[in-house]
């Protein structure tokens, strides 16, 4: 009998069961994607001075967090709490935007550079991100699993930033319009306090 899960997250989203081989694929290309990713995005922050960038980039780093911590509650010598994993994840969320708000002031108005490489990374994240996002959605809802399903929704937060980045780097790269890349990266600041204060709460669920 196929069982019908709510709309809000309860409880039982958290069932221990083993991990499927699918979740785990999901979750190594991800991992091996977010670092390729974020080591581009950095990079390409530092040689072009684009705070969009930077921001882009840092939270590759707790999307890759966020699908540590997938992986982390199915292995039984590394009984990890999701309540401290998702406390972490909002940490990092909140950090990241005090710092984006933080280096888009003091960096507005120093010169930039076009970033053929931050084009290149933003615009395979945008086409990437959202099939994995979709694919984690659906083992999450088969699963009923909490923390997949919050990983989905990182995933697709992560496809909205490299769509913002990549307009303000497209935008900058044909007009050369400086301010652009600051509000790029001030775009995502909202989005980045209300994740973070949903994880804090383990709000982040989803599985419906």
């Amino acid at each position: 009998m196929q069982l019908d899960i709510p709309d809000t997250c309860c409880g039982s989203c958290a069932t221990d069961v083993a991990l499927p081989r699918q979740v785990a694929w999901l979750q190594w290309i991800t991992l091996a994607w977010m670092a390729l990713e974020c080591v581009a995005s950095l990079w390409a922050a530092a040689q072009s001075h684009s705070v969009a960038l930077l921001a882009f980039g840092s939270d590759s780093l707790v999307e890759m967090l966020s699908a540590t911590v997938v992986l982390l509650q199915f292995l039984p010598r590394f009984p990890l709490k999701k309540m401290y994993a998702d406390r972490a994840a909002a940490a990092l969320l909140l950090a990241l935007a005090v710092v984006v708000v933080c280096i888009a002031w003091l960096g507005r108005a120093r010169p930039m550079e076009t970033s053929c490489v931050g084009i290149g990374v933003t615009a395979v994240a945008l086409v990437v991100m959202p099939v994995l996002a979709w694919m984690k959605r659906r083992q999450a809802r088969r699963m009923n699993n909490r923390a997949l399903a919050a990983d989905a929704l990182q995933s697709a937060t992560c496809a909205y930033m490299a769509g913002v980045t990549l307009a303000g780097l497209a935008i900058y790269a044909v007009w050369q319009i400086r301010w652009v890349d600051t509000v790029a990266a001030l775009v995502a600041v909202p989005l980045l306090i209300v994740e973070g204060r949903r994880a804090w709460r383990g709000e982040g669920c989803g599985c419906a």
